[in-house]
């Protein structure tokens, strides 16, 4: 049941689902890893252990997770911090930093629109604004499995942004608001694993557009990382134009693992 990379696909299906971060929870801390993928997602539409109020939606749960993750992968990290039941306001941003490694949408959404969008000063923003936006994702290199209609462009519109809503980065009903967002510490320094896993260089470590998604600049993650050089959480060193970035972990799996051993 293993997924092919829908890096680049463009779903309105899983966007409007929505972030399922609950769900998403609930499913992972009662995970088993004695049993396949879809023996997981088979017990989650027979028991509805997770108290789903229709048998429709307890469907559509196992569909949008069965395309957004690989427990036995790249998402172990994430299964594992639930099982473990690490904090929600810590779990909730690395949900959906990997989300985003599979999701075009999301992470294009966050990084090319809502991001330039809260640095530009916008305060409120409106799903008509996103029109535009959703017409053009072909010219940045994003797929769309069917031709869309006027309906769903709208819909998919108001399920970026109610995803932007459900992990804190807007407020508000449908007139939403951008917000001043803090990634807390320890999810900080797990995405800062994982960004490492992919890059070396620590210049392109601060400046890599992920930090977008928690609507953060390369001088607010150097800020960050100047702070926890302080206290001895990493070693961050700059001299000229050298920089050395020294991190406590070999990997984002290992950080992870310290969570629950501490």
């Amino acid at each position: 049941m293993k997924s092919a990379s829908r890096a680049n696909v463009v779903s309105s299906f899983t966007t409007v689902k929505g972030a399922m971060i609950n769900e998403t929870y609930a499913v992972f801390s009662a995970w088993d890893f004695d049993r396949t993928k879809r023996e997981n997602l088979d017990r989650l539409r027979d028991e509805n252990f997770i108290g789903a109020k229709s048998i429709t939606w307890v469907r559509d749960v196992a569909k949008v997770m069965n395309r957004r993750f690989e427990p036995e992968g790249r998402d172990r990290p994430l299964v594992d911090l639930a099982k473990h039941g690490c904090a929600m306001e810590e779990w909730k941003p690395l949900l959906l930093w990997h989300i985003t490694r599979d999701e075009f949408l999301l992470r294009d959404f966050l990084q090319n629109w809502l991001f330039p969008a809260f640095d530009a000063g916008a305060f409120r923003v409106r799903p008509e604004q996103l029109l535009g936006y959703l017409w053009a994702l072909a010219e940045r290199g994003g797929t769309t499995e069917h031709v869309w209609k006027e309906t769903t462009l709208r819909r998919t519109a108001a399920g970026l942004l109610k995803m932007a809503a459900d992990f804190g980065l807007l407020r508000g009903s449908v007139s939403k608001q951008l917000v001043t967002y803090h990634l807390p510490e320890r999810s900080f320094l797990y995405v800062l694993h994982a960004i490492r896993d992919q890059q070396r260089s620590p210049r392109k470590i601060i400046g890599s557009p992920d930090w977008r998604m928690f609507l953060m600049h390369p001088a607010d993650v150097e800020r960050e990382l100047l702070r926890l050089h302080q206290f001895r959480k990493l070693d961050y060193q700059v001299a000229g134009s050298l920089i050395e970035l020294t991190l406590p972990f070999e990997s984002a799996r290992a950080y992870a693992e310290s969570f629950w051993a501490s």
